[in-house]
């Protein structure tokens, strides 16, 4: 079942989007070379309890981080490790999010660590694309195959493979709800998006192939092919006056 949230609802995930993003951010922007991805999941918790905030992440399904650390070929949930240590040239996607007042706010980005290739550089620039072209399909009337083509036909367009076995998902009171937000799709298929709904909008571009390969941890998930791969990640409220993402800080639209 898909629980819609009222107006006043929405208002009020807005602060738990505010911390997500807040952490993001400022994980971020120390995502350096030398610096180990458990320090970051560190000082993600920190900012997160800073604000008043609890880690979403911190023990939901057993995960043992406030983030999820995904260097280079790796897609999406790898366990912060004080043996991960990035370096020059590296990219790291960071997924991350907080619950306040009992409502969860989700988020991701994919940061270069120093300087990156053009190949690295170019997978970041379209993945972001592939963000906000869903985002903007987030609307009353449409459906959920038009965020999903939206972001697959930036994603194909520019020889990427789109993963296929990870997607989105609605988010509220808990942080998975229904419905799952495929990252491909056809154009007018699909759920109808109706004003009061809230879903997490995550594309996971790679380089190669779409083809992905669960690790023994049961956790991370890597490309198969070793080629890098990019996760972009926001919540966003659908409303009568259009997509209002959630997971963002006051005059930031990106956590950059």
């Amino acid at each position: 079942m898909i629980i819609k949230k009222s107006p006043a609802e929405i208002e009020a995930m807005k602060e738990a989007g505010r911390v997500s993003a807040k952490a993001l951010r400022e994980v971020g922007a120390h995502a350096r070379p030398g610096v180990s991805t458990l320090e970051l999941d560190e000082l993600a918790e920190s900012v997160i309890r800073a604000e008043g905030g609890i880690p979403a992440f911190k023990g939901y399904g057993g995960f043992p981080g406030s983030i999820c650390a995904s260097v280079n070929e790796q897609i999406v949930h790898g366990i912060p490790s004080a043996g991960v240590v990035l370096r020059e040239g590296d990219i790291i996607s960071i997924d991350t999010g907080a619950i306040v007042d009992g409502w969860v706010g989700d988020n991701a980005w994919t940061y270069a660590v120093g300087r990156i290739s053009a190949e690295k550089q170019r997978l970041l620039d379209v993945t972001e694309k592939c963000l906000w072209a869903g985002l903007d399909a987030a609307r009353p009337g449409n459906r959920l195959g038009d965020i999903g083509h939206a972001v697959q036909s930036i994603a194909e367009e520019a020889g990427f493979g789109v993963v296929r076995e990870y997607v989105g998902h609605g988010i509220g009171r808990d942080m998975h709800e229904e419905p799952n937000v495929p990252n491909f799709g056809r154009k007018h298929t699909g759920v109808r998006l109706e004003a009061g709904m809230v879903l997490a909008i995550e594309p996971m571009i790679n380089v190669g192939t779409h083809k992905t390969r669960l690790m023994p941890d049961g956790w991370l998930v890597v490309t198969r092919d070793g080629k890098p791969s990019a996760h972009f990640e926001k919540t966003v409220a659908i409303t009568e006056d259009g997509p209002v993402v959630l997971t963002c800080e006051e005059g930031r639209r990106r956590p950059v």
